[in-house]
Order: C-alpha cells, then structure tokens, then sequence
C-alpha cells in the first residue's frame, strides 16, 4: 500500500529537515590545491564553533583533517579573506603554510609535528594579515599579499607583495619581512609567476572602484635573486574589470575582462572563446580562480550564465567541451596536476563536493565532501529557473522553490505563503544548489523565491550596472515585482509574502519594509541600515567607498543617503520583523541596529532582535545558526497564522 498523504494547511507540515541538520550542513569546501598528487581543500565545520579545516586526500582515498581543534584556518585579509594555505613536497612529505584566523600569523606545518609561527604579531590596528601565500622553494620564501594596518581606524591600512622566510626568521622580525612591490595600490592580488619564472603577473586597483568595476593587470620582471622590476600596466582600466590573471604553460598572458561586456578569457589581449558568458566573477575574495591552464596548454574554465558549469576550453580552436554530471553551480575554485582537475561543483539534490576530472576521458568523480542524503530526498524542493518582467520591462532572474513535502498536501484553493530571500553582495547572485535551510521552510509549506535583482552577477556588466546610483530602488522594485507576479499569478498568498536577507540582501529587507506595503514580516541579518554611518568610517576598508557607486558620491548626493536609509525612516516601518547581528561584525556593525532599534522605541511594531557573541559578517556556528531558523519559522508562524509542530516560540516586543 501507498503511503498516506496528509491534506494540512501550508506551514504546518511536519518535515525531518530540522534545523540541527541545516545548520550541521551549512558551508561548503574552498580553496582546492594539490600537494604532490594529494587533492587537499579547506572545509568548514559549523559544529567546532564555525572553524574552517584543512582536510587532505591521502593517495587510498581516506580524507583527514590536517589540523585539530582550535586551529581555524581562515584569512581576514580585506574582512572577506581568500586563498588561506599552500603547500610543496619537500624530501617527499608536505609542507604547507597556512594563516590561523585567530591571530592571522602566518604558519609552517609538515606532518607529525606542530605549525610553527613564520610572521610576527603587530600591535597596531587590525596587526599583520596575509593571503594567497605561494611556497617558493628555490627562494626559501612564501609569496603572499601582506594587509598591514598603520592605525587603530579600518582604513588605516596599506597593502603589498611580500616575501615571508620560510625558515621562521621573521616569526618576531617584522624587518624580515621582504616587501616586493610599494603600497601605490590601495589593494593588489597575490602575483602569479610565469613558468619559466622571468615575469610576475596580479592584479590592483583604487577607492573607490570596486574590483568588478575596474582593476588593473600588472606585469613586472622577475630578477634570479627573486626581486620585482618596476611594473607596467598592460590591461584594464577604471571601467574594465580582470577578475583573475595567470600563465599558458608557453608564458602567454592569461586573463578575464569584462571590456566585451562579459568576463571573458583572453589571452595577450586576444579573446579565445567568445561569448555572451561569464568566465569570471565578483572579486570578494582574493584567490579565486575561474580558470586554470592545463600543463596540455588546455584550459580548465568554471562558466555559464546565471548558473556555472566546468569546461575544458582549446584556446588554438576555441571548442569548450563541458563535464558531464549532475551538477548545475560550480564555485570559483580550481587546481590542476598534470591531467587532473580539481573543482567544487553541486546541484538542487546535492550540496558542494571536491570532483576531479581527468582530462583526457572527460570523467568526473566526487572525490571528497561526498554530499551523502541526510534525509531522504524526495523531502527536497524543486526549484524552478524564472524570469519576471520588471517595472520598467526589464528582465528579473529568479529561483522560485514551491512548498514541496512528500506527505503532506494543502487544502485545495489556498495559495502558500512564500519568503523573498535577497542575496548579499549586492554584487553576488543566488547559487542553483542544494540549501537545506531553504529546505527548511519549503518541506514545512513555505515557498522560496530568490531574487537576482538588477546588480546581480551572472548576467553582463549591463545587468550588474542597473544598480549603479540604484541601490535601495532597483533591488527593492525587483524582489517586490517578483513576489507580486508569484501572488497575480496564484502561486503565492498576497498576504502572506515575507523578505529577508543578510548583508546587502539586510539592508534590501530593511529598505523593503520601509518603501513598499508588499511584506507582511520580513527577517533582517547582519545589515545595513544607515547609510550615513556606513559611508564614513563604520565599515572596513575594502567596502568603505562601495557606496559611491551604489549610492552615489557622498560629497554631492548627501540628502540621498539619508533619503534611503531605512534608519532615517522607522516611522515607515509597520510590518513585523526579526533582527540578527553578530557582535564582533566590523563589516556591518551592531551600531547599526542599534540605532535603528532606538527609532523604532514606542512605535508599537513587533519584533525582536537577537545577537550574538563570537559572530561576525555571516553566521558560522551551528547553534547560532539552529536559533536563527527557529526564530525566523517562529516569525512567519505568528504572522501568517501558521501552525508548524514542535517550534520555540519568539518573543516579540512592541
């Protein structure tokens, strides 16, 4: 006999995606690399307070954690870190260096024994940070990005190439240090150096462009005692963005720009295979690779539009051939040995996983992070990739993921509630994978839709330009024509539409609540709220001047950044909502609730605010994390008049 399906209302289905197993499968592996032949990646454990690990493949298959507890292997360098480890064999066994997030010295490990410090600490400002390190044996040394600050304030801070001894002489020695390049840049990526070891290549740029608005290509002489000559600029520009830079296996230029319109792969300033793709992204971090020059002169390439795929590209031809494989969103991520391919790929029915693929069968294998079902998977949503119209007529890209359960149907006539998540960033876009927090709300008869409002990435440059001088404007008009198409349409209950979002996708909730009546509650993490306070001085340094693209200069639009800022305007604010900040975020701070929570004082609304101790930008703890998805389930219950088993129950103040 079948089983029986039960008619319940929307939001009350009893599902087996708690959030103890959302919260224990959050994140995903980063930062793939070889150490010999060995594959090893950084993993995060949500359940060892939110550390990051390094986990190697041994050559039987069985994957270890290189490093125990509490070491958390993570890089602060620009707030958002990058690349943390390298390694090389010496005398056959590893040697990898890697940056503690604790102290962000920079650390010598070789198996059996204990990671030895190779930077000193600094008492100024922020310290000593370092990112993208590369082991260069023949020189003794790391090559890293060094971050120093020179005050106590966020932007206090220089950055340069620089030269770590690798034998330890500088772990209290900040004069050991050899600094390759001046500080004339505001910002600069770890250097990529030629096979034939003669010409190091990176990239740079200046406040206030962001790095998706406009770098610059560097290229400088290597001398045989491992000195820079002085560098010349041979690509890019205020307006066009390079979002990596790397060598053909003959010393040619590798690069993506986006001069087309597109990120693009080029090499020595000719295009190889164009088209209206991405083969490059958002520069958020520093080490992120889109492609990877195979030692046949192939080339590995992570693109797509909207969602991504992994290729093998002939830059002689231009054919690109993709792996086949379930999976639908490949990470910026990449390594090559020989024939091999690392990448990080997932799907709608999977989350992250390490696959290799070999390239001369075309076969792809999961070969670490396995995703393994957790619950069966028929509880999963289905997701659904739309296109709405905007109000302007333009095209708006979304997820739309329906209330999906197995054993459980809603009485007929009865459109579900439906959460609008905006993405952070706002330059960034919603992955097509496996979510199980989406999971969450969809197997408990909540719909998701995720929004890839105008300045998303994954569309052209003319798209991610849409937001330019828009923020607050275009990304709230879009999520809100997109959760009134699902309502016109009776896909979603008109009154029962909420928003929420972390970061930038805060501030797209906040700033939502305060200009439209489309939301009846919506769910604010980590945002931004004052864009005044924001602006000048309360943020880090790589996003200090983010605003004067976003908003506008600062100088000559004064009144539009009190205009838009949901804090100037909690008299506007009506709907429930349920705020989340993490108390050591010096991206967005709590200073900023804050404030907001003492204009909404005596206005009667209800809500609650929750922070929490030890978290920054972005949750990593597994029991943050379970709170978070109580909290938020426990919200839309009381608003929507829901009824979902066994939740605590928020207090909400007035």
């Amino acid at each position: 006999m079948g089983k029986t399906v039960r008619t319940l209302a929307y939001g009350s289905w009893p599902s087996p995606i708690d959030a103890a197993l959302a919260a224990a499968h959050d994140g995903r592996p980063e930062y793939v690399g070889f150490v010999g032949d060995e594959a090893w990646w950084i993993e995060p454990r949500p359940t060892e307070g939110g550390r990051r690990t390094l986990v190697r493949r041994r050559a039987d298959g069985r994957e270890e954690s290189v490093l125990p507890a509490p070491w958390n292997v993570r890089s602060r360098v620009v707030e958002y870190g990058g690349q943390p480890w390298a390694g090389a064999m010496v005398d056959g066994r590893p040697l990898v260096v890697f940056v503690d997030f604790a102290d962000q010295r920079l650390y010598r490990y070789e198996e059996g024994g204990e990671p030895r410090p190779l930077t000193p600490r600094s008492p100024v400002g922020g310290g000593l940070r370092w990112v993208e390190p590369q082991v260069r044996l023949d020189l003794g040394e790391v090559w890293c990005v060094l971050e120093e600050f020179t005050g106590d304030g966020p932007t206090d801070v220089r950055r340069v190439l620089a030269a770590v001894p690798l034998d330890g002489s500088a772990a209290e020695e900040r004069d050991a240090v050899r600094e390759l390049t001046d500080d004339r840049y505001r910002f600069v990526t770890g250097a990529r150096i030629s096979p034939d070891g003669r010409r190091a290549a990176w990239l740079a740029w200046d406040h206030p462009r962001m790095p998706w608005d406009g770098t610059e290509l560097l290229v400088a002489d290597v001398g045989a005692d491992g000195t820079l000559g002085r560098p010349h600029t041979v690509a890019g520009g205020p307006e066009e963005s390079i979002a990596q830079v790397d060598w053909s296996t003959d010393n040619r230029l590798l690069y993506t720009v986006d001069s087309s319109g597109w990120w693009n792969l080029y090499r020595d300033g000719e295009p190889l295979c164009p088209r209206e793709e991405e083969f490059g992204g958002p520069l958020w971090k520093l080490g992120l690779r889109w492609f990877a020059p195979l030692e046949s002169g192939l080339i590995a390439v992570v693109h797509g539009r909207g969602s991504t795929v992994l290729g093998i590209l002939d830059p002689e031809s231009g054919e690109l051939v993709d792996v086949a494989g379930p999976w639908t969103e490949f990470a910026p991520t990449l390594a090559v040995h020989g024939e091999r391919v690392i990448a990080v790929g997932a799907s709608p029915r999977s989350a992250y996983e390490v696959i290799e693929l070999d390239e001369r069968t075309g076969r792809a294998r999961v070969i670490g992070a396995a995703h393994d079902d957790a619950v069966d998977p028929a509880y999963y949503p289905e997701p659904q990739i739309r296109t709405f119209t905007g109000p302007a007529g333009q095209d708006i890209h979304a997820h739309i993921y329906p209330p999906h359960n197995p054993d459980c149907t809603a009485p007929d006539g009865t459109p579900p509630p439906y959460v609008v998540w905006a993405h952070g960033g706002p330059t960034d876009r919603a992955p097509l994978v496996l979510d199980l927090a989406i999971a969450y709300f969809t197997s408990r008869g909540i719909g998701v839709a995720e929004v890839d409002y105008g300045g998303s990435t994954g569309y052209g440059r003319a798209y991610r330009n849409r937001l330019r001088e828009q923020w607050g404007v275009v990304d709230v008009e879009d999520c809100a024509a997109v959760a009134l198409a699902l309502a016109d349409e009776g896909t979603a209950d008109r009154g029962r539409l909420a928003i929420r979002g972390g970061s930038a996708g805060g501030w797209t909730t906040a700033a939502s609540l305060a200009t439209t009546d489309v939301y009846a509650c919506g769910t604010i993490l980590y945002p931004i709220l004052d864009l005044a306070g924001w602006g000048t001085g309360e943020t880090h340094d790589f996003e200090s001047q983010y605003l004067e693209s976003l908003v506008g200069p600062l100088a000559e639009v004064p009144s539009r950044y009190t205009e838009r800022s949901p804090a100037a305007h909690a008299d506007r604010i009506t709907a429930p909502f349920l705020l989340l900040q993490g108390l050591d975020d010096v991206i967005c701070p709590p200073a900023q609730c804050e404030r907001f929570l003492a204009a909404m004082e005596g206005r009667r609304v209800p809500h609650a605010y929750i922070a929490f101790e030890g978290e920054g930008h972005g949750f990593r703890r597994a029991e943050t994390m379970i709170r978070v998805l109580e909290a938020e389930l426990s919200l839309y219950a009381q608003v929507f008049g829901l009824n979902p088993p066994s939740i605590p129950t928020l207090e909400l103040a007035k």
